[in-house]
């Protein structure tokens, strides 16, 4: 164990050979001091763990040695001794902090204990340093840490005040959040900021973590900013949250990167790998973040809704409602309710007030399905939405202000429509902003086998199955079926198969009665069977193999197909 060292400075020889004599039998290592000067002297050569020094020390004061002890940042206990105890240097030697005072003659006993005394204090002063100092070291450490990690790191207390915010959040932000109270942000026009307060909150009421939610930032800095959002609660030794922290990583070159160097198959829950599906994804992306209005059109089946889900959900608006109204289910009286509202006593059975479709959508998207059926009332009234983002509810002549993205869907020609003066012209064009013409199944064969392997995975989920896939006589009748259904067709096929599968692949008689029992159907027998069969080959450079795959069929069916429609290759080869 290491000794104490102990100075005594004092002018009178006696007093320093007595206390010497005294503390050395008690094992401690002592030093001495005569004047002032050699005290200062002493100091300036050790460090010591206990002061003992004379209030008067020939022309100087010993409170000057105290003054000096603590100037040196010394965290040693300082006792004044006196022969002349007076009320002034009591309190002088009180006030600079010096740990004891006593008045000679100074008994062993005595000076022993107080020894001790001061010294256990050392030991606390000792240890309180090294505490500070590790909370110091610790501190700056985490600060070094805050600064060099690149993702941004937040944390609030209970109330959603920010405790601490490191530098690379002003990057996402815009701002520098520490200090913010995020709680007054539910409605700040900051995207971010809004969605990141959701979360946390969220965090806080439910003590769960949310692990990997990522959005998409739209700033005027940095547009289309992609970030990666994990919280987690803080919580003290008793396992009470004291709040939660918020980690952002920002993965919008990665994103980037994989958009551009991979083949993407999927959006949302959009799948294909068709070059017109591949077209509709980049479409997608671009219009995703803007109010504009979009016309989707296709067959029944095609997936209009899937398109308009993602629109939805992978843009600024994912986190407000998405409303979807099937126009032709409801006649013109109830449609006009349904969208717009009514209030009490409007028609007989109106016996309260009813917020529509579009109030139920504010700040978000109404999906109008099937706007081709709406009557020339409800189309006038919609134009008007569209144009002053005003309407009024049934019976009511005050106007509702919205803020709605509308996305409307038709498997009918508007043109044709529009051309019988059965729809407004003036609409079509409003509602036709951006037009996204979905294919259908036919037209898109080399997706089939990419369908149906999402179908398998879906419902080996649902029904809790096996399923590894569809056997050659299945696949080729799959293939080979016109499906004039289209995805939703397929989607059912794949269902009815599964109830009826007891084996590990879906064979020909699992299908439904409409595809297993057809005859065998060439790519000419199909709607525009011919028309398919010169656009596969144009697009597949002429090259058999692969206008083939872009079909669904086999290489020698499509050389057999070719010879039978008497096609000739540029060039004026006759294959």
């Amino acid at each position: 164990m290491k000794r104490a060292h102990i100075l005594i400075i004092d002018d009178e020889e006696s007093i320093r050979i007595t206390f010497s004599s005294f503390l050395s039998k008690e094992g401690y290592a002592v030093v001495t001091a005569d004047s002032y000067e050699s005290a200062i002297e002493r100091l300036q050569e050790s460090r010591f763990d206990l002061v003992f020094a004379d209030i008067i020390l020939g022309d100087h004061s010993g409170v000057k040695i105290l003054g000096e002890v603590k100037a040196r940042g010394m965290h040693c206990p300082v006792i004044m001794i006196t022969g002349n105890p007076n009320i002034e240097s009591a309190a002088e030697s009180l006030r600079m902090d010096a740990f004891d005072y006593l008045s000679k003659p100074i008994k062993k006993d005595t000076l022993i204990r107080v020894t001790k005394h001061a010294l256990q204090h050392k030991t606390l002063l000792d240890e309180k340093a090294f505490l500070e100092a590790e909370n110091e070291r610790y501190r700056l450490n985490l600060e070094a840490i805050f600064r060099s990690v690149e993702d941004a790191i937040i944390t609030v207390d209970n109330d959603m005040r920010v405790i601490e915010a490191n530098h690379a959040s002003e990057a996402v932000f815009g701002l520098n959040p520490k200090g913010l109270d995020l709680s007054v942000c539910e409605n700040d026009d900051n995207q971010c900021l809004k969605i990141c307060f959701t979360l946390l909150q969220q965090t806080l009421a439910t003590r769960k973590y949310v692990q990997e939610y990522r959005i998409e930032c739209d700033r005027e800095q940095h547009p289309h900013q992609v970030l990666v959002l994990n919280t987690s609660l803080l919580k003290d030794h008793h396992d009470n949250a004291i709040g939660a922290v918020l980690i952002i990583r920002d993965i919008t070159r990665l994103s980037h990167l994989e958009k551009e160097l991979k083949d993407r198959h999927q959006f949302h829950n959009i799948i294909g790998k068709n070059n017109r599906i591949q077209e509709i994804f980049n479409l997608l992306e671009d219009l995703k973040d803007t109010a504009t209005t979009v016309l989707i059109t296709g067959e029944s089946g095609t997936g209009k809704e899937l398109v308009a889900k993602a629109l939805h959900y992978s843009g600024i608006r994912a986190h407000r409602t998405f409303v979807a109204v099937n126009c032709s289910a409801l006649a013109e009286n109830l449609l006009e309710s349904e969208l717009f509202g009514h209030v009490k006593g409007a028609f007989t059975g109106a016996i309260k007030d009813k917020e529509g479709r579009f109030q139920l959508a504010n700040h978000g998207t109404i999906f109008l399905d099937e706007i081709g059926d709406i009557s020339p009332r409800i189309q006038l009234k919609l134009l008007r939405v569209l144009e002053e983002k005003a309407f009024e509810r049934v019976g009511d002549n005050r106007q509702i202000k919205v803020d709605v993205r509308v996305i409307a869907a038709t498997n009918r020609d508007l043109k044709e429509l529009v051309r019988r003066g059965e729809f407004r012209e003036d609409l079509y064009y409003r509602l036709k902003v951006v037009e996204i013409r979905i294919p259908p199944l036919r037209e898109r064969r080399d997706d089939l086998l990419l369908l149906i392997n999402h179908f398998i995975a879906f419902f080996n989920r649902r029904f809790g199955k096996a399923i590894e896939g569809v056997a050659l006589e299945a696949e080729k009748a799959l293939f080979e079926y016109p499906w004039p259904g289209n995805i939703r067709e397929l989607q059912h096929a794949i269902e009815h198969a599964f109830v009826i599968c007891r084996d590990k692949v879906i064979r020909l008689g699992d299908l439904p009665p409409e595809i297993k029992e057809q005859g065998p159907v060439s790519v000419a027998d199909t709607r525009g069977g011919t028309q398919d069969l010169l656009g596969a080959l144009e697009q597949a450079g002429w090259n058999k193999a692969k206008a083939a795959r872009i079909l669904g069929i086999s290489r020698q069916t499509i050389y057999r197909k070719i010879r039978e429609h008497q096609l000739e290759e540029p060039g004026g080869q006759t294959v």
